[in-house]
């Protein structure tokens, strides 16, 4: 059937566009919404007169877009969601979380339809995300995700001491120092050197090889 779009259908046709579509397509779908009519004369002249205006507007909406994508160059949205310690995320950061940042800082009202994220973010990072903001025009915005549950570093003394073993663990002081002289204690008279014998039967036997000597 031959239809003249009084609308535009995305992936079928623009408005004023005069177009050869299945019929089934037309009689279930197209003219019941009004969406499409039979291309006769006078539906033919109304759906041109409604692309001229459409065709207006759109410079309009696309002129306005091109300013927010201005706004948006070297802009960063930060979202904070849970995260394991290895950043993953325990949720995700969804199209419509990004939608809703961005309406707070840039006053953007933006669809989650529009924010062309292929799939939910998982991990902490920094991602660009395309966004659509018209028909004919295209941004992208940084998108920060920190894990609130991530441990913070330890950056002073106040944190708590590393366990041994780990790195920044002061050695055991016996390990680097060498152990002090007994001088007192039943110790120290074992670590003195004995005494020469001057007398008694062993005090002879210590001077018969000095005799024999002479």
């Amino acid at each position: 059937m031959k239809v003249v779009f009084l609308q535009e259908v995305e992936g079928s046709g623009h408005t004023g566009e005069v177009k050869n579509v299945a019929d089934g397509f037309a009689r279930n779908y197209l003219l019941p919404r009004k969406l499409a009519a039979p291309a006769n004369e006078h539906n033919i002249r109304v759906a041109q007169a409604r692309a001229g205006v459409e065709v207006k507007q759109q410079a309009k909406l696309d002129a306005d877009a091109t300013v927010l994508a201005d706004r948006l160059a070297g802009h960063t949205v930060t979202l904070t969601a849970k995260a394991g310690p290895q950043g993953r995320l325990y949720g995700s950061v969804t199209p419509r979380d990004i939608a809703e940042a961005l309406e707070g800082p840039l006053g953007l009202v933006l669809e989650h339809r529009q924010v062309e994220l292929g799939e939910p973010i998982r991990q902490v990072g920094v991602f660009a995300v395309p966004l659509r903001l018209s028909r004919n025009v295209r941004a992208s915005v940084q998108v920060e995700v920190r894990g609130e549950g991530m441990p913070a570093p330890e950056t002073g003394p106040s944190g708590p001491a590393p366990a041994a073993g780990e790195e920044g663990a002061e050695p055991a002081a016996a390990a680097s120092e060498e152990p002090e002289p007994v001088t007192e204690g039943p110790l120290a008279e074992e670590a003195e050197e004995p005494e020469p014998v001057t007398e008694g039967p062993l005090a002879e036997e210590a001077e018969e090889p000095a005799e024999e000597a002479e």
